[in-house]
Order: structure tokens, then C-alpha cells, then sequence
């Protein structure tokens, strides 16, 4: 196997590594500490705190959460379809639109099904 190739990969973590911790300290060393009691006090929205920090979250919340990220990847696959469109032809045209279609029942489906909506 001939590392010589990897050389240039090796090159670029270690300068971007340094570049990276040359920053970090530098902003570190020039930045202005004045910590007073409201940097150091806790946050939450601009409110006191209120109950326990370990309280359970809506269901609601990590329905969204989820519902985006699926929403988000599928968006994703649409990438290579629209790169690669003269390349895949009709067939491809037409897998697309049956994705799309797909997609968009789905997303429909979870419209009429509330679970977008935030109460």
C-alpha cells in the first residue's frame, strides 16, 4: 500500500487542526474576561427557573423533532435525482415522481392527522 497518497489528507487535518487550536487559544487569551453575577447566573429563556430542570418534555416536542429530520432526509434524496437527470431518463423522472408522491401523502396525512400543529 503507498501512504504517499494520504500525505495530502494528513496535511490538511494537521494545518486545519492547528489553524482550528490557534484560533481557540487566541480568542481565549485576547477576549475580555469580566465575569459578573449575571454571566454567571443560570439561564433559561430570559426567566427564572421554574420546577424541576429534569421535568419530561411533550411527547409533541419529539413528534415534530422527528417528523422534521424524516421530512429532511427525504428532501436529502432528492439531490442525486436532480444532479443526475439526463443521465437516469424517464424511468428516473418517473421514480421521482411517484417519491414526491409518496411524500407528499404522507405529509398530508400527518397535516390532517394534527401532529403539526402546537398548542
Amino acid at each position: 500500500m503507498n501512504l504517499q497518497q494520504y500525505f495530502p489528507v494528513l496535511l490538511f487535518i494537521v494545518v486545519g487542526s492547528a489553524i482550528g487550536f490557534a484560533l481557540i487559544a487566541a480568542g481565549s487569551l485576547i477576549g475580555p474576561h469580566r465575569p459578573d453575577a449575571q454571566k454567571l447566573s443560570p439561564y433559561e429563556c430570559g426567566f427564572e427557573t421554574f420546577g424541576d430542570s429534569r421535568m419530561k418534555f411533550d411527547v409533541r416536542y419529539y413528534l415534530i423533532a422527528i417528523l422534521f429530520i424524516l421530512f429532511d432526509l427525504e428532501i436529502a434524496f432528492l439531490f442525486p435525482w436532480a444532479i443526475a437527470n439526463g443521465a437516469v431518463g424517464m424511468v428516473g423522472f418517473v421514480t421521482a415522481m411517484i417519491f414526491l408522491t409518496i411524500l407528499t401523502v404522507g405529509f398530508i396525512y400527518e397535516w390532517k392527522k394534527g401532529a403539526l400543529d402546537w398548542e
